[in-house]
């Protein structure tokens, strides 16, 4: 069986388009409930967006470069793990924290200013924590990984889809009323079914490799989840900011990672495991996670809230 490192899963230009536009989509729907009062809410209570946003893009890479550093790993596993901690927030984020009666207003304006953010960090966070690591930092030197590529790319399947989605809300409210629930839900069936599409057409790389990239997820996944949940209690937020912050540091967008892997790293097999797996798992961790907190948070004062926002909200 050969290394990892040098498995090469194809995608076909026709193919990676239709990835392309599937997050396209998903990003678009995400975008129906992105508002600019999302970004005028920071200025107007800022202290949960920027502790979020700092632990998304300064803890967590910081963190995940760490883990690298004293865990065993073939360096494509490693890249994976770091290109994933500099990913923005995932689609699922929003679900989870409503479900789990968290902030959702926090968790959207999370989203929508990480995903813009991302365009800057995700790169900056990439080449930074991969530099610094011998064996990643190599392989970074065999490819053609310029800052304004990867700009150009996320700008262009997640800062102009969000911008159409937010244009469309604003311009036809009613009909997005009656379109946002059936476009989240479609959003979120699609992400999966895309995630463990990329999982079956590589099964058999799946199962040769798992005892190499398994417990790096799932160790990295529980920092992120934790890494919010330690944050929010230090910084003495409420139980509900904590929870919403929670889910936007601990589920990634896998799909963009993959989208990366694809563009830029011609389907280098360790990295584009780890980033479907990574997708499949989180759904798992922040299901549970959010379950738990739903059955146990019983706060009378927020359940009428958490009822009208039921309706309205994924």
């Amino acid at each position: 069986m050969v290394s990892v490192d040098q498995v090469q899963i194809n995608f076909n230009p026709q193919a990676l388009s239709i990835v392309n536009y599937i997050i396209g989509f998903i990003i678009f729907g995400v975008a129906l409930d992105m508002k600019l009062e999302d970004f005028k809410r920071v200025a107007k209570m800022p202290k949960a967006p920027i502790v979020g946003l700092f632990s998304q893009f300064v803890i967590l890479p910081a963190a995940a470069f760490c883990l690298i550093s004293v865990i065993p790993l073939a360096p494509s596993i490693a890249l994976g793990v770091i290109l994933l901690a500099s990913c923005p927030g995932g689609n699922l984020s929003n679900f989870l924290t409503n479900f789990a009666k968290g902030n959702t207003a926090l968790s959207v304006t999370m989203s929508s200013i990480s995903t813009l953010a991302s365009v800057f960090m995700l790169p900056f966070n990439l080449k930074l924590w991969s530099s610094l690591n011998p064996e990643t930092a190599a392989i970074l030197q065999t490819v053609d990984l310029s800052f304004w590529a990867i700009f150009v790319t996320i700008l262009k399947i997640l800062v102009v889809p969000s911008i159409a989605g937010m244009l469309f809300a604003k311009k036809f409210p009613a009909l997005t009323m009656k379109v946002k629930k059936p476009f989240s839900i479609g959003s979120i069936v699609i992400f999966s079914g895309f995630i463990f599409g990329a999982l079956f057409m590589n099964m058999t790389h799946f199962f040769n490799y798992i005892g190499s990239f398994f417990i790096i997820v799932v160790l990295t996944n529980g920092v992120a989840l934790l890494i919010g949940n330690v944050m929010g209690h230090l910084t003495r937020l409420d139980k509900r900011d904590t929870r919403a912050i929670t889910f936007e540091i601990g589920i990634q967008n896998a799909a963009l990672g993959l989208v990366i892997v694809f563009n830029f790293f011609n389907g280098m097999g360790g990295m584009a495991i780890i980033c479907a797996f990574w997708g499949v798992w989180h759904i798992v961790s922040g299901l549970s996670l959010a379950t738990y907190w739903a059955r146990k948070y019983r706060d009378p004062k927020f359940e009428a809230e958490y009822e009208n926002l039921k309706g309205n909200l994924v």
